[in-house]
C-alpha cells in the first residue's frame, strides 16, 4: 500500500506522494507542479514520511556532505557483482552507509545512470563487469573530449587557437559561413549569432582563414569543381564553308572562350549579316550526360579566381571558334531589308576561318585602311541601335569594371568604352532575334526572352544618376516557350543563342534548333519548359555567386586603403544620406552629407572602414 509522504519515482524523476485516494494518487514535483496517477504509474524508493524535496539532492561526490565518491560506489558494485536481483535499500544501506530519503534518491539515481546497475526499483541487477568496462572507457573519451573542446572554447574565445589541431572543432562554423547549415553549437557556445557573416568574421579573426577567402560560391549553392563530362567532337556532317568570309571573334583580353563571331557581306546592295556561333550540341543531345551537367550549372561562372565552365575546359580546343586555323560552326544567316530589319533568316552549319582579336585591337582596325569591314558592320550596328531606340529600348550606361587577381594582388581597372563592343553586342542582338522568328515560322518550342514594360518615371534624369534611375525601373525576364515583347530591348520577339559554351538556355536552343534542321523529333513544350526551369534556377545561383564574389573582392581591395579618397558622384536622397555612386569601382553606397547636393554633382569620399565578411563599405564626405 502508497502511503501519504512517500517519495516515489515517476517517468525517472523524483516525485513526493501528496494524497492518496480509492483510484488515483496525487504527487508533488520538484518544480511545484501536482499531477494525479495511477498507482502502477510510480515507484516508490522510501516510505518516509517526507514533507519536502529540501536536502535530498545531494552529489555523487567526495565533498562534505555528500555521499560515496566513484571508487566507493564501484566497490559497491564489485561486491554485489554475481548476485541475484538485489533492492534498492541495500545499494543504498551498502553504498551510502544508510538507508534514508536522500541515500534512496541517490541509489536510485545510480540505477538510472546505467553505469553500474540496471533493472528496475525492485529488483536491480548489477551489470557485467565487460560492459561496464566498456562504458567507461566511453565516458571517460567523452570526458576528455568535453575537456578538449572548454579549452579550445577558451582559445577561440581569445581569438588565438591551436593550428592547425583545432581545425577539428570548427567544422558546423565552415558549414554555416559556407551556407551549407543554419545553426552553429560553436558560434552559440561563445556567444555569437549564428549568420553566416559572423561565421565568415571569427574564421578570418582566428586565422582559420586567409582574409580573402571567398566563401560566396559555396553558400550559394554553387560548384567550385569543374565538369567532369567531356563532349565527344563534332560529328563529320555535310558543313557549308564561309572560308571566304572574314569573320571576327571580338572580346576582352581576359575571354578564353570564344563562342561567337561575326562576318557581313554586301550582296545586291543588301546587308547579309552572319553570326558564327560554336556549335557543342552537334554533339551534346537532350538528356546526354554533357547536357545534365550543363543544365545543373546554368552557366559558366566567372570569379576573379577563375572560371568554373558550364561545359568540361576539353570542350573549348572542340568548338570555340578561333582556336584552330578552322572552326565549326552553327551560323545564323539574316539578310536586311531597306529598313535594317531582319528579312530572311537561314541557320545552317558551317566551317569558319575565325580572326580573334580585342575590342581595343578592333577599334584600332576600324579606324585604319584594312578596316572596312568592321567599319561596315558597325555601321550596320548603329543602324539597328536607331530601330530600337525608336521601337523604345532602354539603353542604361552604368559604369563597369574588371575585377582580377595578378600574383596574389586584387587588380581592379575601370573598363573603357569601346565602338567594337557595342557593334558586337548589336550583332548578337540580332542574331537572337533572327533566331526567334526562324523558331517561331517552324512552330519550334523554344526558349523565348520576354520582358515587361517597366514603370518609367516622369522625368529621367541626365547622367549617372539617371542611369541607375532607369536600371530600377527594368523587370526581370521572362523565360518561357511563349514568345513575347521584350520591353527594353524593342524587339517583338528575342532568344539569346550565341553564348552554348557559356549558358545552358543558349544550348538548349541549339539543341532544338539541330533536332529541326535534322529533321529529327525535338523536345515538347513541356519538355523544355521544365528545362528552362531547371536552368534558370542554376543560373540565378551562379550569378547571385559572381555579384557576391565581386564585392567581396572589391572589400578585399579596399580593406588596406582605410582613409582613401575616390571620386563619386551623388545620385539621390535616401533618407537622412544620399545614394552615391564611385565609378572607378563601380560601387554604389550611402554617405551622410552636411549639405545636399544636386544629382550627377561630384562628390569626394574618404573610406572608413570595409568589412569583408559583410560586403560593406563606410565612405564619408571629405570636408
Amino acid at each position: 500500500m502508497i502511503c501519504e509522504h512517500a517519495l516515489a519515482l515517476f517517468k525517472n524523476k523524483l516525485a513526493l506522494v501528496k494524497e492518496t485516494t480509492a483510484d488515483r494518487i496525487v504527487i508533488a514535483l520538484p518544480d511545484g507542479g501536482k499531477i494525479k496517477v495511477r498507482e502502477k504509474d510510480i515507484d516508490i524508493i522510501h516510505p518516509g514520511p517526507v514533507h519536502g524535496f529540501s536536502g535530498i539532492e545531494r552529489p555523487l561526490t567526495a565533498e562534505p556532505g555528500a555521499f560515496a565518491p566513484d571508487g566507493a560506489i564501484r566497490e559497491v558494485w564489485e561486491l554485489l557483482a554475481g548476485q541475484g536481483p538485489i533492492s534498492l535499500r541495500e545499494v543504498a544501506d551498502l553504498a551510502f552507509g544508510e538507508y534514508s530519503p536522500a541515500s534512496a534518491w541517490a541509489a536510485c539515481r545510480l540505477l538510472l545512470d546505467g553505469l553500474y546497475f540496471t533493472g528496475t526499483v525492485a529488483a536491480i541487477q548489477c551489470r557485467p563487469p565487460d560492459q561496464v568496462e566498456a562504458d567507461e572507457k566511453k565516458r571517460e573519451e567523452k570526458r576528455r573530449a568535453a575537456e578538449e573542446r572548454e579549452l579550445f572554447l577558451k582559445r577561440l574565445k581569445s581569438r588565438r587557437p591551436d593550428l592547425p589541431d583545432d581545425r577539428r572543432f570548427i567544422q558546423d562554423v565552415e558549414a554555416l559561413a559556407c551556407g551549407k547549415s543554419e545553426k552553429s553549437r560553436t558560434m552559440k557556445e561563445i556567444g555569437l549569432g549564428e549568420t553566416p557573416e559572423d561565421a565568415h568574421a571569427l574564421l578570418v579573426e582566428s586565422g582559420f582563414w586567409a582574409a580573402d577567402a571567398n566563401p560566396h560560391p559555396a553558400r550559394c549553392g554553387v560548384s567550385m569543381s569543374q565538369p567532369k563530362n567531356i563532349p565527344e567532337p563534332a560529328p563529320q556532317e555535310d558543313r557549308r564553308s564561309l572560308g571566304g568570309l572574314a569573320a571576327f571573334a571580338i572580346d576582352n583580353p581576359w575571354s578564353h572562350d570564344p563562342d561567337d563571331a561575326v562576318s557581313l557581306e554586301i550582296r545586291d546592295g543588301r546587308q547579309i549579316l552572319y553570326v558564327h556561333v560554336a556549335d557543342p550540341a552537334s554533339s551534346i543531345g537532350s538528356g546526354s550526360p554533357c547536357e545534365r551537367e550543363a543544365r545543373d550549372r546554368g552557366a559558366t561562372l566567372y570569379v576573379p579566381e577563375g572560371a568554373i565552365r558550364m561545359l568540361a575546359e576539353e570542350s573549348l580546343p572542340l568548338f570555340a571558334l578561333g582556336l584552330a586555323e578552322s572552326s565549326p560552326a552553327l551560323t545564323f544567316k539574316m539578310t536586311m531589308d531597306s529598313n535594317g530589319e531582319i528579312a530572311e533568316t537561314e541557320i545552317f552549319p558551317s566551317t569558319v576561318n575565325v580572326t580573334r582579336l580585342t575590342y581595343g585591337a578592333a577599334d584600332k582596325l576600324m579606324a585604319e585602311a584594312d578596316g572596312k569591314a568592321l567599319r561596315d558592320l558597325y555601321a550596320l550596328a548603329e543602324r539597328n541601335m536607331e530601330r530600337r531606340a525608336a521601337a523604345g529600348a532602354v539603353s542604361i550606361d552604368i559604369p563597369e569594371i574588371y575585377i582580377g587577381l595578378k600574383d596574389g594582388q586584387v587588380v581592379i581597372e575601370p573598363l573603357e568604352q569601346f565602338r567594337s563592343a557595342d557593334m558586337v553586342r548589336e550583332c548578337m542582338l540580332l542574331a537572337g532575334e533572327g533566331a526567334a522568328m526562324w523558331a517561331i515560322q517552324r512552330n519550334l518550342p523554344f526558349p523565348y526572352i520576354a520582358q515587361e514594360a517597366g514603370d518609367m518615371p516622369g522625368e529621367i534624369l541626365p547622367g549617372i544618376a539617371g542611369a541607375y534611375q532607369l536600371r530600377r525601373c527594368m523587370r526581370p525576364r521572362i523565360l518561357s516557350v511563349k514568345p513575347g515583347r521584350h520591353w527594353g530591348l524593342g524587339m517583338d520577339a528575342y532568344t539569346q543563342v550565341t553564348s552554348p559554351l557559356r549558358r545552358y538556355t543558349d544550348l538548349l536552343a541549339h539543341i532544338q534548333i539541330r533536332a529541326s534542321l535534322r529533321g529529327g523529333a525535338p523536345l515538347s513544350a513541356d519538355e523544355v519548359m521544365a528545362r528552362i526551369g531547371a536552368g534558370e534556377a542554376a543560373a540565378a545561383a551562379t550569378t547571385h555567386a559572381e555579384r557576391a564574389s565581386r564585392s567581396h573582392w572589391k572589400m578585399v581591395y579596399l580593406s588596406g586603403k582605410k582613409d582613401s579618397v575616390w571620386d563619386a558622384v551623388a545620385m539621390e536622397k535616401k533618407g537622412s544620406r544620399w545614394a552615391a555612386v564611385i565609378p572607378d569601382l563601380a560601387l554604389e553606397t550611402l554617405v551622410p552629407l552636411r549639405k545636399d547636393p544636386a544629382p550627377n554633382d561630384s562628390l569626394r569620399l574618404i573610406l572608413k572602414s570595409a568589412s569583408i565578411p559583410r560586403l560593406e563599405a563606410n565612405f564619408t564626405a571629405e570636408e
